[in-house]
């Protein structure tokens, strides 16, 4: 039997009628608000949805490949500017960053005297240094550094505590160098050192200490050193703070002397030489040594000497030229006062120069020798010419008389020299031609062959010449005081080339100061050989040495106080006005003295002179005919001169009428 379903059969869907098409671009008619949707017939597959169209991606492909060719295009120029235009300045800065370059400085030749015994020389210093970075507050967490730091070195130094303190703290932060001092001895560096280590030891074991001197450095230098002390401080000169020569042979030779620094270049990272880079360095070549024609211990006798009469004297200065009459050196050049060149900081600037080159002054009696050897040269007298001397002479629009007020004196020649008559002298000299204007023309040239009026040939900085005016220009005055040497000036060692040109024979050998030179590899260099002009003939020089021995030797003479036994000595007394150079009026005298010995066999000249002395005796054989006689017995026993052992000449000074 068959089961009858009381469910109702499926109802069968009847299709209703077909919606009409729509139309191409009607619009769907939306529902309105509060519109249930559209039910969708059970089973009926959703309508096809068109698919989505994108934008078309090339204007944006366009537009970023564009960027990317600007930002390409902006790296190949910088590329090509770096790379080609300012290559060479990329690479030096690089060059400046990477390596560093340090100058080794030349070693300072030294100097030294005729034998070999050092005068001037450079040693090991240390030029004191900070990096004032650290001592801010940032790094060594107090605030007074640098004033601490400037506490303890101050007195090391010797410097300002107040100069120190400004140093470390500069204007600009950032620097990191400052100079606190130069040219200190290792011992000065030494004791800073040890001073920094016990600070930091210090700061390991207590936590508040702080060691305010690790930022002080040294830096490798040298000192110049004058072992003498003062001694022909005149002569050498010194060395600025620059490492040059600020006088003397210092600054004369300062090119050889300093020779030619080299250098050192080594790559750097973070401040510390990079070993495996390599470095490269040119050695320094140290300077020439320099060997003068001194004799340090003739040089010493001889700045004693005058250094006790100046003193004595009371007087502004005096200078002692000692120089070998055949060869020209100079033996000796003493100034008093000096100074001592390893402590300027202590030297008068009057001083420091070397008077007996830079001061001009007028000579006196010395000068007589010169128009005396005019006269016989030109053999208008003799020795032995009778000449009258009466007590004052009118010439010009003066009345001359001599230092002494005398009778009418009957001398020869030689009596006129003997006796320093500037009557005589200015008598002899006006029989040089037959009309004034004409002698003085004559005396003039004699004058210049004796190198008055021109440089000596030393070359030394700040030497003068003096001032001799062409004879046709001397003023009626001069016309009689330049024969017996007022009226021009001169310089001490002039005055003493006068003399040994007499002893050398009548021929003037210019005067030197350098013996030779040693350079880098060791060879001595002998200096050139000085110029050699005749003045006089050899007749006429040895008329002259005679004459000179007389002002010394016979009891008439002026001289008599430069004697020296056993010894033959040829000499000169000289009493000048002279010019105060403050004023530029005639204030006191030139006291002076010049001679040579043996006078029959000369080796050594000696000239004396002293400015304005003012307490004793003024007069040149006096003061300066003793420091004379002291200088050249030393000089004579230094260098082995004997006596030659001949009886003096003893030319007669008076003559009867």
């Amino acid at each position: 039997m068959t089961e009858v379903s009381d469910r109702e059969p499926p109802r069968r869907r009847v299709p209703g009628p077909a919606r009409p098409p729509r139309p191409r671009g009607a619009v769907r008619r939306q529902p309105g608000p509060g519109a249930r949707p559209a039910r969708r017939p059970s089973g009926a597959r959703p309508p096809a949805q068109r698919p989505l169209r994108l934008g078309s991606p090339r204007p944006r492909l366009r537009t970023v490949g564009l960027a990317l060719t600007l930002v390409l295009l902006v790296f190949v120029v910088r590329l090509l500017q770096v790379q080609a235009v300012d290559a060479s300045a990329y690479a030096a800065r690089a060059e400046q960053h990477r390596y560093v370059v340090h100058t080794l400085t030349a070693e300072r030749g030294d100097i030294t005297d005729r034998n070999g015994v050092a005068l001037a020389v450079s040693e090991d210093a240390y030029d004191i240094t900070a990096d004032p970075t650290m001592f801010n507050a940032k790094q060594l967490k107090i605030h007074d550094g640098p004033e601490r730091a400037a506490a303890l070195l101050a007195p090391i130094l010797g410097q300002d505590q107040a100069v120190i303190v400004k140093k470390l703290r500069p204007k600009n932060k950032l620097s990191r160098y400052a100079k606190l001092a130069s040219r200190r001895t290792p011992q000065v560096w030494k004791q800073i050192k040890d001073l920094k280590t016990a600070l930091a030891k210090k700061a390991e074991t207590d936590h508040t200490a702080v060691n305010v001197l690790a930022g002080v450095l040294a830096e490798p230098s040298s000192k110049r050193v004058y072992p003498n002390g003062d001694l022909a401080a005149g002569i050498l000169g010194w060395v600025n703070a620059a490492g040059r020569g600020g006088g003397g042979i210092e600054q004369e030779l300062n090119k050889q002397l300093t020779g030619k620094d080299g250098q050192i270049r080594y790559a750097q990272s973070g401040g510390r030489e990079v070993p495996t880079a390599g470095s490269t360095e040119t050695p320094a070549v140290p300077g020439t040594d320099i060997a003068l024609t001194i004799d340090r211990d003739i040089q010493w006798a001889a700045q004693n000497a005058i250094t006790e009469q100046v003193k004595k004297s009371k007087a502004d200065r005096g200078y002692v030229v000692v120089q070998d009459t055949r060869s020209g050196q100079i033996l000796a050049i003493a100034n008093s006062p000096g100074f001592d060149p390893n402590d300027l900081s202590k030297a008068n600037p009057a001083t420091m120069g070397n008077a007996a080159l830079q001061d001009a002054y007028e000579p006196g009696s010395t000068a007589k020798v010169m128009s005396m050897a005019a006269v016989l040269e030109q053999k208008a007298a003799t020795p032995l010419t009778h000449v009258v001397v009466p007590n004052r002479l009118h010439r010009g629009d003066r009345l001359f008389q001599d230092d002494i007020d005398h009778a009418t004196w009957h001398l020869t020649l030689n009596g006129v020299l003997a006796k320093s008559s500037n009557i005589g002298t200015i008598l002899a000299t006006g029989q040089l031609g037959k009309t004034q204007p004409e002698a003085n023309k004559v005396l003039y040239s004699y004058l210049r062959k004796f190198g008055i009026g021109s440089y000596t040939g030393l070359g030394f900085p700040g030497e003068t010449r003096g001032i001799l005016a062409p004879s046709g220009k001397w003023s009626t005055s001069q016309q009689y005081t330049i024969p017996f040497g007022q009226g021009f000036s001169i310089n001490a060692v002039q005055a003493a080339s006068v003399y040994s040109t007499i002893a050398n024979g009548g021929v003037r050998v210019a005067p030197t100061l350098v013996r030779g030179t040693k350079g880098a590899d060791g060879r001595f260099t002998p200096a050139p050989k000085p110029k050699a002009t005749r003045v006089v003939s050899e007749k006429t020089a040895k008329a002259l040495a005679q004459m000179l021995e007389s002002v010394v030797d016979d009891e008439q003479g002026t001289g008599g106080k430069a004697r020296i036994p056993g010894y033959r000595v040829a000499g000169k007394t000289g009493t000048a006005n002279r010019v105060d150079p403050a004023t530029g009026r005639y204030h006191g005298y030139t006291s002076s003295f010049a001679g040579f010995a043996p006078a029959d066999k000369p080796r050594i000249t000696v000239y004396c002179a002293i400015q304005n002395a003012t307490s004793g005796s003024y007069f040149g054989g006096q003061i300066c005919g003793p420091i004379f006689k002291q200088v050249m017995e030393f000089a004579l026993k230094t260098l082995q001169v004997p006596p030659t052992g001949a009886p003096p000449a003893n030319l007669p000074v008076t003559y009867k009428p």
